[in-house]
């Protein structure tokens, strides 16, 4: 799992996958954003009446729409199309089937009722037939609901009574189909009026029930609601010689309230038809030839002129929108091409730090991509109903695009900030239809931004820095209005001046506000941070200082020793500081085990095997590692603890595990380091003050010349042995820092004068006294010697017993094949 986790890790940190998704990610972004701008751009912006400034030709032949004729076209052919009216087959035969079964219903009941008096004996009293079942009369009237009900119309009771006494005869049911059956059969329409406009050219009579349409000329035929109820009458006069007279007004009303249009006019169909004959229709073109002469220079621009003139750029906007927006693609992957190879693909910077670095930077460029697009589209909607005479323009001053650049300062350096900015401001520039003084304002601004960023620590900077920056944009912007001669209308010249100082504060505040979040997103340390990490009240340090004061005194001074050699060869001096500080925490967890902090003289080392006495040393690192991350120290601090030893070799213990066990038995391996070798500058200089501090105070006499001699021959060892390849540390930088080195430890071992003791003796007292004194200085320098063999044979943690001796008999100081003069004036 931990190898799957790794193998990912390493994937995410050094392939080239990722940096290839990201600048196409970048590129697509950046076209989508851009695509209305590239589109939107006009050749002629000519109005009607304008004066043209030049001739304009065409350039090849094109066709132009004559709108008005094909207007007029459109307008034939929706006239060729007739009104589609629906004619309902099925009204007829349903009102049939009502009428009829309404109607025998009711003649049932007296039909049955004249059976039933055939069938029963007449000698029977009428009272008691009556007693025994309900009247015919009565069942009638019962039913009346179920025969209006099937009939379909309400039947008044003077109607109903007149048809009781009928027996709801055939010939009446007859007569009313007959009259329906004649007067839908020529056909019913809700209003004849919109029916007769429709005459000149006729109508689409279409069968709702067969499907078939008839074109129909004679509209006229056709009954309208006042002339159906006339027809009526007219047809029923004579259908009603067999029937009684007084019956006939109820055979009227029944027919006339029965009868409903069963020709509509169908709107929707009809529409239909016509947008499909218009959609038929194919635009009228007339042919404009190459070199015809578009419009003169002089003359007032017409319709027809700005038609071509359109018709002109819209075939150019079709042909040529992919190509300019392959061209736009093209651009800014140079800019973004020419921005990596300046800034990451070069000094043999690791991959993980490419792709961490990249990641950040397309997520600023996507972030700040979006913020003048957004603000272009807001400033337009704010101006257009705008309560004062703000323009656009003026609120453009305002848009924080210096933040992008200042937080880039503040992570990554004033030069990849250069570069930022120069990419950005080419994209806002864009956005803003290609503008050359917004290009100018916010690539000055940018750069400027970034250039007081620089050496950020303390938080008050971001706001000075934005008050700085805003008043340079107040100069930007008055700069500005005098080049395009917009400064003295609507006193626009304060409203840039208050919007620009406005950007200014802003991107200020918008750093101060994106900064830490960044900073933990991406694993940064900015120098607010080192500024914070360097006080030495911080609890670890404390902790070092109470559990092993020699360690906490030693990292101090290879602290300052880091701090003096950084700032001579360009590298950071906090950073490196802070590293020196925290470089030996791990000690904290095993203090006794070091040299430095035992005061009784005796060694815990003289007790356990070379092996486990080189497992302990080399233990520090990994624990610092540990209480680093524990600690929330930073990524960079805790690389340095890991990497401050690189793979050098404790070579006191293997020597001595050598005497012991035999050279076979041994192996080299455990008494190296795990490493990584330094990676930064920063890391470097942490190994050579580690070593040459702790080795310092094995000097006998320590001389300026000793001093020098010392530095030398410690940083030849440690170039030799390889452990400063993967920083970036050349010759020139090695002899800045030995120079740097002599001069801290000169300072540190510097001579101090013999003041003489108060009341001295006699001569023969003073002469014991040196005698005395000159004892004990031998006594010293023999201890010192011993340290000093202990130092050459040993590691740099001070660490092999006194009794210990070299082994191997060759000459430590032998510099045959070193750096010769290294930190020598």
């Amino acid at each position: 799992m931990k190898r799957s986790k790794k193998s990912l890790s390493n994937f995410l940190g050094s392939s080239s996958v990722i940096r290839g998704g990201l600048l196409v990610l970048v590129m697509g972004i950046f076209t989508i954003i851009l695509y209305p701008n590239l589109i939107a751009k006009k050749q002629h912006s000519y109005q009607l009446g304008d004066v043209a400034e030049r001739d304009i030709k065409a350039p090849r032949d094109f066709f132009i729409e004559d709108k008005t004729a094909t207007e007029k076209a459109y307008q034939r052919a929706s006239e060729k199309i007739l009104t589609v009216y629906d004619r309902d087959a099925t009204l007829l035969p349903r009102l049939n089937r009502q009428v009829t079964e309404a109607f025998e219903d009711m003649q049932k009941l007296f039909e049955r009722e004249d059976s039933q008096n055939k069938t029963e004996p007449e000698t029977r009293p009428e009272a008691e037939t009556s007693a025994e079942k309900p009247s015919v009369h009565d069942r009638v009237w019962q039913m009346k609901g179920d025969f209006e009900k099937k009939l379909g119309i309400s039947v008044s009771e003077d109607a109903f009574r007149l048809l009781e006494r009928e027996k709801f005869s055939k010939d009446i049911a007859a007569v009313v189909i007959e009259i329906l059956t004649k007067i839908l059969g020529n056909g019913v329409v809700a209003n004849k009026e919109v029916l007769l406009r429709e005459s000149d050219k006729g109508i689409v009579l279409r069968d709702l029930g067969t499907k078939t349409e008839d074109v129909v000329q004679n509209l006229k035929q056709f009954y309208g609601p006042g002339q159906y109820k006339e027809m009526v009458r007219i047809i029923a006069k004579p259908l009603i010689k067999n029937v009684n007279k007084s019956i006939v007004p109820v055979i009227v009303d029944f027919s006339q309230r029965l009868i409903q249009p069963n020709i509509t006019l169908n709107r929707s169909e009809t529409e239909e038809r016509k947008k499909n004959a218009e959609d038929e229709v194919k635009p009228v073109l007339f042919m404009v030839k190459a070199g015809e002469m578009l419009l003169r220079e002089g003359e007032r621009a017409t319709k027809l002129q700005l038609l071509k003139l359109r018709t002109l750029t819209a075939h150019q906007k079709k042909e040529k929108v992919y190509v300019r927006i392959i061209g736009a693609m093209v651009l800014i992957l140079c800019l973004l091409m020419i921005m990596y190879m300046l800034n990451f693909n070069r000094r043999g910077r690791t991959s993980s730090v490419h792709n961490k670095d990249i990641l950040f930077i397309s997520v600023m460029l996507i972030l700040f991509f979006f913020l003048p697009k957004i603000s272009s589209s807001l400033f337009e909607a704010l101006t257009q109903n705008r309560p004062f005479s703000i323009s656009a323009s003026s609120l453009s001053f305002c848009i924080p695009l210096a933040a992008s650049t200042m937080t880039i300062c503040l992570f990554m350096g004033l030069d990849v900030a250069i570069s930022f900015a120069l990419v950005i401001s080419i994209c806002t520039a864009v956005i803003f239809q290609n503008h050359f003084e917004i290009f100018i304002y916010f690539l000055l601004n940018c750069i400027m931004g970034a250039y007081w960023m620089q050496n950020c620590r303390e938080r008050r900077v971001f706001i000075k820095a934005g008050f700085k920056l805003g008043f340079l944009n107040m100069v930007l912007a008055t700069a500005i209005d005098i080049y395009i001669g917009d400064y003295s209308k609507n006193f626009k010249i304060l409203w840039d001046w208050a919007f620009a100082f406005m950007g200014g504060i802003a991107a200020g505040i918008a750093t101060a506000g994106i900064a830490p979040l960044l900073e933990m997103a991406f694993g940064y340390t900015t120098d607010i941070t080192l500024h914070e990490l360097a006080n030495l009240e911080k609890p670890i340090l404390r902790r070092l200082m109470m559990e092993a004061p020699g360690t906490y005194h030693h990292s101090v001074v290879v602290g300052s020793m880091v701090e003096a050699a950084a700032s001579e060869i360009e590298a950071n001096p906090l950073l490196a500081k802070v590293c020196g500080y925290y470089h030996d925490i791990g000690k904290i967890k095993k203090p006794l085990y070091f040299i430095e902090n035992q005061n009784n003289g005796k060694n815990r080392h003289d007790k356990l095997a070379p092996s486990m006495s080189a497992l302990i040393l080399i233990s520090h690192v990994k624990d610092g590692v540990e209480i680093g991350k524990k600690n929330k120290l930073s990524q960079v601090i805790t690389d340095a603890i890991q990497q401050h030893h690189g793979t050098s070799f404790i070579r006191f213990f293997y020597e001595k595990a050598k005497q012991m066990k035999g050279e076979d038995a041994v192996k080299i391996e455990d008494f190296r380091y795990p490493g990584p070798r330094p990676q930064t500058r920063e890391a470097g200089l942490v190994m050579l003050a580690d070593v040459v501090e702790a080795a310092s105070r094995t000097l006998d006499n320590p001389t300026p010349s000793r001093i020098q001699g010392h530095v030398q021959k410690l940083i030849n060892g440690i170039f030799a042995d390889g452990q400063l390849d993967n920083c970036e540390l050349t010759l020139k930088d090695l002899h800045k820092i030995a120079k740097s080195f002599n001069k801290i430890l000169n300072g540190i071992h510097h001579h101090r004068i013999e003041y003489p003791e108060k009341g001295a003796g006699n001569g023969k007292e003073k002469k014991e006294g040196k005698k005395e004194k000159e004892r004990k200085e031998r006594k010293e320098k023999k201890e010192r010697k011993e340290r000093k063999e202990r130092k050459e044979n040993g590691s740099t943690d001070q660490q092999p017993p006194k009794q210990a001796k070299n082994s191997s008999g060759k000459n430590k100081d032998d510099n045959s094949g070193s750096l010769k003069r290294l930190g020598v004036s």
